[in-house]
């Protein structure tokens, strides 16, 4: 790696927000990057949504609260996490910075934030794992051969990653628009390192129909599920839920827990936000299991409504490739100590002295409704 410390030198002056490195990304970036990473499905409208839904809750202020003892901790699986902040599977991370995933894993860990490795990478999960702090996570596409699933999961044990994340809805990619505009392809040596070991199916010029031809009929489903957290020892957790029967089915095959994700827009398009749906699925989990958010969050009132809303703890995906494409490491922390310390500062003011203090009570459904 050619960054080492997390610290904020380098930062280029102005930078205060993710907004902020969003727009110097995009100046950073080259058009085939900049269209992979911050593009979405068709006319990207539940991107948009996405962030939107945050804008029309507003918080509740309490005011003369005892705040002493104050923390942002947070129990997941078994493991004390200090802050409910993790960052989210992005995938080829190279495309952002030459240091890709490990400088995502060395700041990851300088600020004590839960790190989800892609399984398409652009560094082998191994190699992630060395540079990575103890809390990491193994986001897991299902391969149609058992085997090489099965034989991820155990690298991923044996590397020392703490749970594995099933990507379960995107069994096709989305109508990503903006990618075929530009002519999206990986440059010359980049590649998901972590699938080179396995066989890869590639469709048949001859299919009348891809989808229903050759991805449908080898995308997994419910007994692969059930199949996976019986063969291993790590919490399976299913990521892409966005119904609550769907959550219920899942805790029903041996998840451990589920995110309510979107996938950032980048599946189906119109695709209701995240937040919108968070709160039935946690109403029907009910406390049996972690329920864990993406999708749109930008600040750190972002993140408190969303524990607002039940979630236990929020993923971030795009603002940590928009660090890492402005200043390495050093940007993935900033954006990290960014998310927490507004987390922070909105939890002082709405009296919430832990993460437990936060209940729907705090939150304002169209705050610009006049109501007399």
């Amino acid at each position: 790696m050619t960054d080492t410390l997390p610290t904020l030198a380098d930062i280029p002056n102005g930078i205060v927000s993710l907004s902020d490195y969003e727009r110097f990304a995009g100046e950073t970036l080259d058009t085939n990057a900049w269209a992979y990473f911050s593009g979405a499905s068709a006319d990207e409208i539940t991107a948009r949504w996405n962030r939107q839904a945050f804008d029309r809750v507003g918080l509740e202020s309490r005011v003369l609260r005892h705040g002493k003892g104050g923390h942002t901790r947070v129990e997941l699986f078994g493991k004390t996490f200090e802050h409910p902040i993790l960052v989210a599977p992005v995938a080829h991370q190279m495309l952002a910075h030459p240091d890709g995933e490990q400088a995502t894993a060395v700041a990851a860990a300088a600020l004590d934030a839960g790190f989800v490795v892609s399984t398409l990478a652009s560094m082998r999960l191994e190699d992630i794992a060395v540079a990575a702090g103890p809390r990491i996570w193994f986001q897991l596409y299902m391969q149609p051969d058992r085997a090489a699933t099965l034989d991820l999961v155990r690298r991923a044990e044996t590397a020392g990653y703490e749970a594995i994340v099933v990507t379960v809805d995107a069994p096709v990619s989305g109508a990503r628009n903006r990618e075929q505009r530009a002519g999206f392809r990986l440059p010359d040596g980049m590649s998901a390192v972590n699938l080179g070991d396995y066989a890869q199916h590639v469709p048949s010029a001859a299919l009348q129909s891809v989808v229903f031809e050759h991805f449908l009929p080898i995308a997994a489903v419910w007994s692969d599920i059930e199949w996976l957290a019986a063969n291993t020892s790590l919490p399976v957790i299913l990521k892409g839920i966005l119904n609550a029967d769907d959550a219920e089915r899942g805790l029903e095959h041996g998840a451990a827990g589920v995110i309510v994700s979107n996938h950032g827009g980048r599946t189906l398009d119109t695709l209701p936000p995240t937040l919108t749906v968070l709160p039935r699925i946690v109403d029907r989990v009910a406390g049996r299991a972690p329920v864990l958010v993406d999708g749109g969050i930008r600040r750190g009132t972002d993140v408190l409504k969303c524990i607002a809303c039940g979630a236990s703890a929020v993923m971030v995906g795009r603002p940590i490739v928009y660090g890492l494409a402005v200043a390495g490491v050093r940007g993935v922390a900033h954006v990290l100590r960014i998310l927490r310390d507004e987390l922070e500062l909105a939890m002082a003011l709405t009296g919430c002295r832990t993460l437990s203090d936060a209940g729907r009570d705090l939150l304002v459904t169209d705050p610009l409704q006049l109501k007399l």
